[in-house]
């Protein structure tokens, strides 16, 4: 309790000086008339090489231009090496990097609050967040802005983070008795947003950037990247994250009709983002393929490769062999497994209902992060497909509440959903032609024939599923307060490894070769 006290009172104190005092850089006023280059990247989801080639360019960059590096958020979870340790590797690869802002994404929040303020604790990774705040002080735990200075001019970064959070990572918000105790301004964001911007100019800013971990595509709180732009004045340029997109040569008018350029990197350091800004003012952006950068940074390329080596134990044990991909992705590389039945999902969802000994097993699909390739199984890779930290658990629900459950976690179906549901013991068809997708036909193993038998609205079910989806913020909170449930003593990456080397002597069978039709799609 000591030291979540005594780190309150430090970013709280952050929050006031920071808000209202240059961070300068070591850069001589004298060296005027350089352009300043802003190298950002957002959801980097624990790829951990691309971090000394981030700052390889930055070095590089430097001998001609101020450089300032930024992140947009999303690098705490996604992958192993964020999965062990529960984000200390991540933490120690940022504290070499020396950002000059970094914004947050809704995965920073999966471990708990507490977790996330002791990994990002301190002035090396400079948070900003301002629509983060505690619902009893009304105070928002990191800066609003950080300001910096280049030679003369000064650059705000303006950090904001997606209020869906309060959904999708709700078990961080909340108190196991159902009471809210942080909040994300879904209410007034928009003006809270401005009255930042507003404050970082009276504060002296030239320009204002926002790091945006919002997104390009619409939501059930109506806010994303494009809406901000459009409802707010003095954003000079917006660095995005969280839906993965690249996004190039995009502009967006504010609300004085001033087109404001905005940029994305996709995902997992594919690209480096390239913000110019020319000492006349002009904004240029660009992506840069990380796979097309000589640079290394070899003081953060030691960090990464002693992590690399930490892990490596773990990761190179051996569970299994399989003779085919294990797909999250379709042939489009689109992801698969928020839409439709996926051959990894079958084999997941197989995975809870044998550990769980359960009648049905349903997971989100938002929960597989990276297929798993054709050939030995490791530990690794099966944390790479299974990061979080979900726990397995069963629930009893009726037959009617499974059918709810279908059919609003189908109800976006084709558009990608986290919440689309990948299946065990459950049979559904899935029709998309009308106003709005439903579920229909839903049929039920019965594990003493083999059969298939229709569901039964008023029948008790036994269903293995995560505690994420029950009390986390998956199946779009249809089971949030439920107390009824058990939680087992398996990650879900646990039991995924338990049903490989008990239930399948550690070769993954033909038959989740391809999707089983578990989930039969008519449109």
């Amino acid at each position: 309790m000591f030291n979540y006290v005594r780190m309150r009172i430090f970013l709280l104190l952050f929050v006031s000086l920071s808000s209202l005092h240059v961070i300068a850089s070591a850069d001589d006023v004298s060296k005027h008339g350089k352009s300043i280059v802003i190298l950002h990247e957002n959801d980097v989801h624990c790829n951990i090489d691309g971090y000394s080639v981030l700052s390889g360019l930055r070095n590089a960059v430097s001998d001609t231009a101020y450089v300032a590096i930024t992140s947009s958020g999303d690098f705490l979870q996604g992958g192993v090496a964020g999965a062990l340790e529960r984000g200390r590797y991540i933490r120690d690869v940022m504290l070499k990097m020396n950002y000059d802002a970094v914004g947050l994404g809704n995965h920073e929040f999966d471990y708990d609050m507490f977790r996330l303020l002791e990994l990002v604790e301190g002035p090396e990774i400079p948070v900003t967040c301002l629509n983060l705040v505690d619902c009893a002080t009304q105070q928002p735990f990191f800066s609003r802005f950080i300001m910096r200075c280049y030679g003369t001019k000064r650059v705000a970064f303006v950090g904001v983070v997606t209020p869906t959070t309060l959904l999708t990572e709700s078990s961080a918000f909340i108190t196991k008795d159902n009471r809210q105790i942080y909040h994300l301004c879904e209410k007034s964001f928009f003006s809270d947003v401005q009255s930042t911007v507003d404050a970082a100019r009276l504060a002296g800013a030239d320009y204002v950037v926002l790091l945006s971990h919002l997104g390009e595509d619409k939501n059930v709180m109506n806010i994303d990247s494009h809406n901000v732009i459009a409802a707010t004045r003095g954003i000079d340029v917006v660095l995005d994250g969280h839906t993965h997109s690249e996004v190039r040569d995009t502009y967006v008018l504010n609300a004085d009709s001033v087109k404001v350029p905005i940029s994305q990197t996709g995902t997992k350091f594919r690209n480096i983002g390239k913000v110019v800004i020319q000492s006349d003012g002009t904004i240029t952006t660009e992506l840069i393929p990380c796979s097309s950068i000589s640079f290394r940074d070899p003081v953060v390329k030691a960090v990464t490769d002693s992590v690399k080596a930490e892990m490596e134990r773990v990761v190179n044990t051996k569970i299994g062999y399989s003779p085919f991909d294990l797909n999250i992705l379709d042939d489009e590389k689109r992801q698969a497994v928020r839409f439709m039945e996926t051959n990894a999902g079958d084999i997941v969802a197989d995975a809870f209902r044998y550990v769980a000994q359960a009648d049905i097993a349903l997971t989100n699909g938002g929960g597989l992060r990276t297929s798993v390739k054709a050939g030995e199984l490791t530990h690794g890779s099966v944390l790479d497909l299974l990061p979080y930290d979900n726990q397995l658990c069963t629930i009893p629900l009726k037959g009617s509440e499974i059918y709810d459950i279908l059919n609003t976690c189908c109800a976006m179906s084709p558009v990608e959903s986290g919440d689309f549901p990948q299946v065990s013991g459950l049979r559904f068809t899935l029709r998309q032609g009308g106003v709005k997708p439903c579920v229909s036909d839903v049929m039920v193993l019965d594990a003493e024939t083999g059969d298939y038998l229709p569901l039964v609205q008023d029948a008790v079910y036994k269903v293995a599923t995560i505690n994420y989806c029950i009390s986390g913020g998956g199946f779009a909170s249809l089971l949030r307060g439920r107390t009824d449930y058990e939680t087992l003593p398996f990650l879900y990456s646990d039991a995924l490894v338990k049903y490989v080397t008990e239930a399948l002597g550690g070769n993954i069978p033909e038959r989740y070769a391809k999707p089983e039709g578990r989930i039969t799609i008519m449109r």
